[in-house]
């Protein structure tokens, strides 16, 4: 933690001098019984306890003893706690029989006629009954006649009060180390019952901006009723000063730090206090001592064991958080015991082997067989370093004796990036089970501290926390704080005081523990996973540490952090802490203690050995979502083989008459919405569909399947384009919608569309992390425009593209990115088709042989990259995604003038029962019939295909020049544009894009289309020239470019003199 300066206004409050001003007449807002005759002539801060808002106080009480004498000593309510303690203190100054309404009643019977300031107030008789509960307060008055001086004392208690839950923080011991440069207080002073002022006065002064709100020595023994915003009375409602301070001292300024006064929902902020401030609450039972030692044993044994075994190996180890294990463990335990079955775990490197093995409970042995360098990689794929991968178990949480299903998601070594994943894994799988409120499946986040306060993908997953769609209902998330990135110093790494400040923006309430304290921790994480059952809101633990090693095992920290890393050197294992404490104690003793660790010693050798008797590596054991029943037991799919996905006309008929209707009664929509709807029925009755019905077919025809389909992105209930309307909005009634997709059939799948938050990075990692949990879906993510979709490239790279590949997971998710050259400029137009197309891993050099071709190939590439040219096969590529017997993710460049281009239309006839989804749509026109006098073939893919085809018939060109559409890119359809190739022996072959030459598709199809003609002929390409930006931002520019590369694609000479 580094150097904090804050600014803060001081809390004291105003004197009667400073605060009071004359009084000027008040105007009751509606008649009154009796006209009020007071006339104030004089300063009111004559009466003593006339002052800032106790004067409105007693205005008020004025107005209603003119209505009824009798009804002043009822308490007005009000939310101000100066006006709250002034009634109090007014009650326990009259607390004979009669006085409460006496009182008053002499006090403006007097003022009403003209006494002066100062002597209206009549004191109450000596008191001759005494009321128990009002004995301290009583006596308290009666030794401070000066009520204004009373009041101020309260007021400066409560003020008090609330500088410590407020600040508290700022003091409390949190660094093991003791180098922490925070400047309140570097040595914060031991608290024993006798609090000695002097001692506190200038960590008083710190905490409290500037003073002690004018209390002194003289009223440590003065005793102070408690306000309703603290516990630290417990079962008394009034203590001494002296108690208050070391009460507070103990609650907030010990081994833990609270905050928590941010949040603005009180239920939430008393019920934190309760936790923290009641007095005696966190103590530990014998067993519970005796359970927290044994699980620190074999944290900090596993990685010692590591070290003694693999010392030159890097494993990323916990040493200096080895709490972190307890911690999880205690979450976990308490999250059980309030119905939770299905804990999903996301996290860094850093103590991953520690939590797979103690936590998620891998076997040891192929934990360590991951060391041996000799291991034979048996599946398909890349795999990944052992400190990445994932995990999922299901076993029987012994202190609850319920199941519990663990799963740690496997992540890159980038740092937060499977922050949304975990997120949206934890969204579907509560979906599934029916869990509206997340009681059954919850979240756990790790984090650094360095991630999490530099990482932005951080804030944009606390955004979706609260998100109707996107809601987990409360993640705990724990900070491992080493206090220190790599080797980056804090002080230059964030400008915040803690690295968890990022979560104040959700409310989150934020633990600060010192982890050398293993009860504070385990009492921490209790409260958070009490805290996530009771509110389903965030929660985070900050667990403040060290790094006892570098960055890894064989980083040398010293050239960084000398000073840090020589205390380090100094520090104690926490295990021999609190070991040596529990001994002290009796709670152990130390042939006990011995006993654990030679234990747990012994069952890490032996798995040792039986590790050295694995000789293959199974990526499959380290799944972290398996779909039971999908695969076969060996995870082959079923069948090489992909059923029509064409629908029979009555189910067309019905999805279109659906989707071009409303289907609740007394429902009004917007005009313009009502002739959009008018015109689908049009198509529908045509047996016609565009693009948006294609879709809603594809759609509606998978949820009669039982498969359900979420669509998320921005503005996607609409549709950027304004074509889809999947949402109906009533035009009266507010917040009153329709989705017609969920009207369709009796017992169909749930549609789910939802408008995201302005973020790709996360919302595109959420989405994936939805597609993870079922095979049974599909979950599609769309881009407001393609171009967008690089501000999830981190996704895209790391998890969409390789993932199969590095953790043998499959995936479906769907990406609908919005792409064409329009002359919108150059973040409007293109989806970077090349960054998709590099990163496919089919070889461009070899021609494939494969049984069952086009399935196959599907099988072994990595992902799927598609540019329909038509309505019908963006329905069929849809409904392919879920028939397909395994899952790959799929890449579509969607259109956007083609949305409603009159000729991008789609008959009936090419969605029936027996169509599928066409690789390649062939030339079909003149050109077709006579091949051999056919002088070009212009191969091209997408929107291009209507500009190639209108200009070829502006130059009457249909028998020179055949157009043979690419709809699949990847994998490459080598046979089909074979059979293309072959069938014009006599003409050029050519690639044409609207895209810059260095970018689309041309480098990509190139070198295959040369491999499919066996390196015959050239192939000539027709476009844009290369350039730095996607597209120009001038339209003239635009349509001349346009027109360049539309002549080069119909110049029969153009290439003549080119070899």
């Amino acid at each position: 933690m580094f150097h904090l300066r804050t600014c803060a206004a001081k809390l004291r409050p105003l004197t009667a001098s400073q605060t009071v001003k004359t009084i000027s007449q008040h105007k009751p807002a509606a008649p009154r019984t009796f006209q009020q005759i007071r006339c104030y002539s004089a300063p009111v801060a004559a009466e003593p306890f006339l002052s800032g808002t106790s004067s409105n106080y007693v205005e008020e009480m004025y107005y209603a003893w003119l209505e009824n004498p009798k009804s002043v000593h009822k308490v007005r309510r009000s939310t101000c706690p100066r006006i709250l303690l002034l009634h109090r203190l007014c009650v326990c100054m009259c607390v004979r029989a009669k006085w409460h309404v006496q009182s008053w009643d002499i006090f403006f019977r007097n003022a009403n006629a003209g006494a002066a300031p100062g002597t209206a107030y009549q004191s109450p008789p000596p008191l001759s009954t005494s009321l128990s509960a009002l004995t301290q307060a009583q006596s308290l008055v009666q030794a401070q006649p000066n009520v204004d001086k009373l009041v101020d004392d309260h007021l400066a208690v409560q003020s008090l009060i609330r500088a410590y839950q407020v600040r508290g923080h700022h003091i409390a011991k949190l660094d093991p180390l003791g180098i922490s440069c925070v400047n309140f207080d570097d040595a914060p002073v031991t608290v024993s019952p006798n609090v000695d002022l002097a001692v506190f006065k200038e960590r008083l002064r710190l905490l409290t901006v500037g003073g002690f709100y004018g209390l002194d020595e003289s009223d440590l023994d003065k005793v102070f009723h408690l306000p309703t915003t603290t516990f630290i009375g417990g079962n008394e409602s009034a203590l001494p000063l002296r108690e208050i301070i070391r009460r507070l001292e103990m609650a907030y300024c010990q081994h833990v730090g609270v905050e928590f006064m941010f949040i603005n929902d009180l239920e939430q902020c008393q019920w934190i206090r309760r936790k923290f401030e009641t007095p005696g609450i966190m103590q530990f039972t014998t067993d519970e001592k005796r359970t927290l030692l044994a699980r620190l044993v074999r944290s900090t044994r596993f990685e010692e064991f590591l070290h003694r075994k693999w010392s030159s190996e890097k494993r990323f180890g916990l040493e200096g958080c080895e709490v972190l294990i307890p911690a999880l463990k205690t979450i976990i335990d308490k999250s059980s015991e309030n119905g939770v079955d299905y804990v999903i775990m996301g996290m860094p490197h850093r103590g991953r082997l520690n939590v797979l093995a103690n936590v998620i409970r891998k076997e040891l042995e192929q934990i360590f067989c991951q060391f041996d360098s000799k291991l034979e990689a048996a599946d398909e794929g890349s795999g990944d370093v052992k400190y990445h991968l994932g995990m999922y178990h299901r076993r029987i949480n012994r202190v609850t004796e319920r199941n519990i299903t663990l799963s740690l998601v496997a992540n890159p070594s980038h740092l937060e990036a499977a922050d949304p994943v975990v997120m949206g894994k934890t969204k579907a799988e509560q979906f599934y089970c029916g869990d509206t409120k997340g009681k059954k499946v919850m979240s756990i986040l790790l984090h650094g501290d360095a991630a999490f306060a530099g990482q932005g993908i951080v804030y944009e997953t606390f955004h979706l926390s609260d998100l109707p769609s996107y809601t987990t209902h409360g993640t705990v998330h724990v900070v491992v704080n080493n206090q220190i990135g790599f080797t980056t110093d804090p002080r230059m790494a964030r400008s915040s005081p803690y690295p968890t400040d990022v979560a104040r923006v959700v409310n989150a309430p934020i633990f600060h523990v010192n982890a050398d304290d293993p009860e504070a921790v385990v009492y921490v994480c209790n409260v958070a996973a009490e805290w996530r059952s009771t509110f389903h809101k965030d929660v985070v633990v900050d667990l403040v540490c060290y790094r006892r090693n570098g960055h890894n095992e064989m980083d040398e920290p010293m050239f960084t952090q000398p000073l840090m890393y020589k205390q380090i050197r100094k520090q104690k294992p926490v295990l021999q802490k609190y070991a040596e404490m529990l001994i002290s104690e009796g709670v152990v003793n130390q042939p006990e203690y011995e006993e654990e660790i030679s234990k747990y010693d012994r069952i890490c050798e032996e798995a040792h050995a039986r590790s050295k008797d694995e000789k293959i590596l199974h990526i499959k054991h380290w799944l972290d979502s398996p779909w039971p029943g999908f695969f076969t037991l060996e995870g082959q799919p079923r069948s090489m083989t992909c059923p029509s996905t064409g629908l029979n006309e009555e189910d067309l008929a019905h999805i279109g008459k659906v989707a071009s209707s409303v289907p609740v009664e007394d429902f009004t929509i917007h005009g313009g919405l009502s002739r959009i709807l008018k015109t689908r029925w049009e198509l529908v009755k045509n047996r016609t569909v565009d693009w948006a019905l294609a879709e809603y077919m594809a759609f509606g025809s998978l949820l009669k399947e039982g498969i359900h389909i979420r669509l998320s992105g921005q503005d996607v209930e609409r549709g950027t384009f304004s074509h889809r309307h999947h949402v109906l909005h009533d035009q009266n009634v507010d917040k009153r919608t329709c989705i017609p997709m969920n009207h369709l059939w009796p017992n169909q799948a749930p549609y789910t569309v939802c408008n995201s938050s302005l973020s790709e990075y996360g919302v595109l990692g959420f989405e994936l992390g939805f597609a993870m949990a079922s095979p049974n879906a599909l979950v599609l993510w769309e881009a407001q425009f393609g171009d967008f979709h690089n501000t999830a490239q981190c996704i895209i790279d790391q998890f969409i593209c390789p993932g199969q590949a590095k953790w043998v997971r499959q995936n479906g998710i769907v990406l609908l990115l919005p792409h064409g050259m329009e002359g919108m400029g150059p973040e409007h137009s293109s989806a970077r088709p090349e960054r998709f197309l590099q990163m496919c891993n089919d070889d461009p050099d070899v021609f494939p042989k494969l049984d069952d071709f086009d399935v196959r190939q599907l099988y072994d590439c990595n992902w799927i990259v598609v540019n329909c040219s038509t309505p019908a096969n963006f329905f069929h590529v849809l409904r392919r995604q879920i028939h397909l017997p395994f899952r790959k993710p799929l890449i579509i460049f969607t259109p956007k003038s083609l949305l409603r281009h009159p000729e991008a239309r789609s008959s009936f006839d090419d969605m029936l029962p027996g169509t599928n989804f066409l690789r390649v749509i062939p030339e079909s026109g003149p050109a077709a019939q006579n091949p051999d006098h056919v002088k070009r073939v212009l191969f091209c893919t997408g929107k291009v295909y209507y500009e190639l085809t209108r200009e070829r018939k502006a130059r009457d060109m249909e028998p020179d020049v055949a157009i043979t559409r690419v709809e699949q890119l990847s994998p490459f359809p080598f046979d089909l544009l074979q059979r293309e190739a072959l069938k014009y022996p006599n003409a050029e072959l050519a690639w044409c894009q609207e895209e810059h030459k260095n970018q689309g598709y041309y480098d990509y199809v190139k070198p295959r289309l040369r491999t499919t003609i066996d390196r015959a002929k050239p192939v000539w390409y027709a476009g844009r020239d290369p350039a730095a930006a996607p597209a120009t931002g001038n339209k003239k520019t635009h349509l001349t470019e346009l027109h360049r590369f539309l002549d080069i694609a119909f110049n029969l000479d153009a290439y003549k003199g080119f070899s």
